[in-house]
């Protein structure tokens, strides 16, 4: 399935994904470089969908961590289970072990609780290795970026009380960013990068129509159109194609046939999140937003 670039974008789409063939090109060489892709873009644009889509492709596990701030290790990357260890240490003292080899039985993997970080590097020990997703690693700390470089350039983590455990086979690892902070160059020198910007009104709509198949054909163009529409606004998080399909799921629900400014002020929670973004799309005048939308539909 990723044996070419053309075949990465057919395995992408047919597991409804629809990708540039410069991402598809990106892809593929993450793929088989073994080297982890570093994905930025607005939120909704999809690139985290790229990771699930991979994992569905490829037959394997997704392992998932979300990224916030105040992140840390022992949520990332393991923990130790204190209290089997304790129950364990009075075991020892019970038995007259000495302290040396209280410590040499106490810190052992199977006190190890492993989370999503070494999970993925120990998953991939049977051959097939998982998708590894840090979504959104611009809501975790910097500190926290210095921790992944490790990880990400040699698939291997060090832990103090046992050493270095370094994946038999790296995992498929896909970072992404919106971008609501810059992220340190050291980082993104070990992946492959991309920018996933909106997309034009024919991807949208090759979007929007595999997604909700459903939707009759003209209201598919003039849902399309009105979110291109809209994002020439200023707003303050802008629709993104996660709202589209969401959009067009609830008008098809609504048995809706096509766009009137009353039925887009009813639904306009459904694509803005914010109410200074709902207010800046009222002052600019659904009306007028609509009539350059069919615009659009008719030149398109």
């Amino acid at each position: 399935m990723f044996e070419s670039v053309d075949s990465t974008a057919e395995a992408l789409q047919n597991n409804h994904y629809i990708a540039e063939r410069s991402l598809a090109t990106t892809v593929y060489l993450a793929l088989r470089l073994n080297k982890p892709l570093f994905l930025e873009g607005e939120a909704g644009v999809g690139k985290t969908e790229i990771a699930k889509v991979l994992a569905q492709i490829l037959d394997t596990k997704l392992i998932r961590l979300q990224c916030y701030e105040g992140l840390d290790v022992s949520t990332a990357l393991y923990e130790w289970n204190y209290a089997h260890q304790l129950l364990q240490l009075r075991l020892l003292e019970a038995s007259g072990a000495s302290r040396d080899e209280m410590e040499s039985d106490l810190f052992t993997r199977q006190f190890l609780q492993a989370r999503p970080l070494l999970q993925a590097l120990e998953a991939s020990a049977n051959g097939n290795p998982p998708v590894l997703l840090i979504d959104e690693i611009d809501r975790a700390d910097e500190e926290f970026e210095a921790f992944l470089l490790e990880l990400l350039s040699d698939f291997q983590v060090t832990i103090p009380e046992l050493g270095t455990i370094k994946a038999v086979v790296p995992p498929v690892v896909i970072v992404t960013s919106n971008r609501t902070r810059e992220i340190h160059d050291a980082l993104k020198r070990r992946c492959l990068y991309y920018w996933i910007d909106y997309p034009t009104f024919q991807k949208e709509l090759a979007i929007v129509q595999m997604k909700a198949p459903d939707v009759k054909p003209m209201l598919a163009r003039q849902i399309t159109a009105f979110i291109q529409e809209m994002r020439r606004l200023e707003f303050f998080k802008s629709p993104g194609v996660a709202e589209t399909i969401d959009w067009t799921a609830a008008l098809v629900a609504l048995d809706q046939q096509v766009l009137s400014p009353e039925i887009i002020q009813d639904t306009v929670g459904v694509i803005l999140k914010y109410q200074d973004d709902i207010e800046l799309l009222t002052r600019g005048g659904i009306p007028a937003i609509l009539d350059r939308a069919k615009l659009l539909v008719e030149r398109s």
